[in-house]
């Protein structure tokens, strides 16, 4: 389950890219530079009380998935990273929607902050994420599984065997009788 928290609020977090991928989820990096649609199920209900604002940055920290806010924090002028910006705004419902195309692939940040309006107490968080381009962990997966398998075979004894099988065969040439 994709879940974002700003402080002690949550939302349960989904992208959609209708016209690429029907109604296939995404909640980390999304396959196309295409019309995304993002959209935060609020889990903590007083967030549909609140303001909030959602924001996507090119990634000019170059840190891909390992941004935070902090880092996020720290740039002299946010809006020159800006490619979408939605203001903030009060949904009333427990279900916030914005849509955005990307027009070309790469890293970005979503940043999403609210502020508590009997307290006054802004949170935020960050979400980095690539569009476009590349595999994901899949390669990083198979890779583990390959490894385990390899563990397998050698922990039981199959890989020794099929050596010593393989190096008794003849390798080719005529055989005398």
């Amino acid at each position: 389950m994709c879940v974002i928290r700003m402080g002690f609020l949550t939302a349960h977090f989904t992208i959609y890219q209708p016209e690429t991928r029907r109604s296939e989820e995404f909640c980390e990096d999304i396959p196309d530079a295409t019309q995304t649609l993002f959209v935060l199920d609020y889990l903590h209900g007083s967030l549909k009380e609140m303001p909030l604002e959602f924001r996507i940055i090119r990634d000019v920290t170059d840190l891909g998935t390992y941004a935070r806010w902090e880092d996020v924090a720290q740039l002299e002028n946010i809006e020159d990273a800006t490619v979408f910006h939605a203001p903030p705004r009060i949904q009333g419902d427990a279900i916030y929607t914005v849509e955005h195309r990307f027009d070309e692939p790469g890293w970005y940040i979503g940043i999403v902050t609210t502020t508590h309006p009997a307290t006054g107490r802004t949170y935020q968080t960050v979400f980095p994420f690539q569009v476009g381009g590349g595999l994901g962990i899949l390669p990083l997966f198979l890779l583990f599984g390959l490894a385990a398998q390899l563990a397998y075979l050698m922990s039981n004894g199959t890989l020794a065997r099929w050596w010593a099988e393989l190096s008794r065969k003849p390798r080719g040439g005529i055989r005398k009788r």
